[in-house]
């Protein structure tokens, strides 16, 4: 890993400055959990920053109590009542347009997912955040709900400074040739090798 400098400066014509504050398109894949948990520490950073934070979880249900959904949604609370931060917006399966493990068809879920996906493809193309966190996208796009190439083409195309972060296992290639940044998680130890349930604060 390069100290704080690039490994060759591309001849691009970008400046320092602009080079620097390019949009990311980040990808967190892989089995090994942490996935998720690396891209708030980034959502993280961003609020610090005063980044409109976009939270968008693909597969996880509803009544899923995420840790992180409660800490952020507080910030976010924090951001309204005194400026600290930035605002936060947190949507998760079962609100709103968001697909979840409920009653219905595979044909139900993935029209529910596709049309997650074109809301996230209007606030792009609106600039709403700064950051949008995409959990557990990747499955959708495993699954053939959404179309990669679509996606990719998106994120190529997007308007202004909007950072992109998504997470999954089994990432497609196209998505990890056209991102940033890739990271994959890989196992060495887990407790549940041991026999050993998740525990909460770890897990949740």
């Amino acid at each position: 890993m390069p100290q704080g400098q690039p490994a060759r400066v591309p001849e691009d014509g970008l400046t320092t400055r602009q080079r620097r504050n390019r949009p990311l398109t980040i990808v967190h894949t892989g089995a090994m959990k942490g996935k998720s948990t690396t891209a708030f520490g980034l959502a993280l950073r961003g609020w610090n920053q005063g980044w409109d934070i976009g939270v968008f979880q693909f597969v996880k249900s509803a009544k899923w109590k995420v840790g992180e959904e409660s800490a952020f949604r507080a910030l976010g609370d924090l951001h309204e009542r005194t400026g600290v931060g930035g605002p936060v917006q947190w949507h998760k399966m079962g609100e709103g347009w968001s697909w979840s493990r409920k009653a219905g068809t595979e044909e139900d879920h993935a029209a529910a997912a596709l049309e997650g996906w074109r809301e996230i493809q209007r606030r792009l193309d609106a600039g709403t955040h700064d950051l949008y966190v995409l959990d557990e996208f990747t499955y959708p796009l495993k699954w053939g709900w959404v179309d990669v190439a679509d996606v990719v083409a998106t994120l190529s195309a997007r308007p202004g400074h909007q950072h992109v972060v998504i997470t999954g296992r089994d990432a497609p290639a196209e998505l990890v040739a056209a991102a940033d940044l890739v990271t994959e998680m890989t196992k060495v130890k887990h407790p549940m090798d041991a026999g050993q349930k998740g525990q909460r604060g770890i897990e949740w």
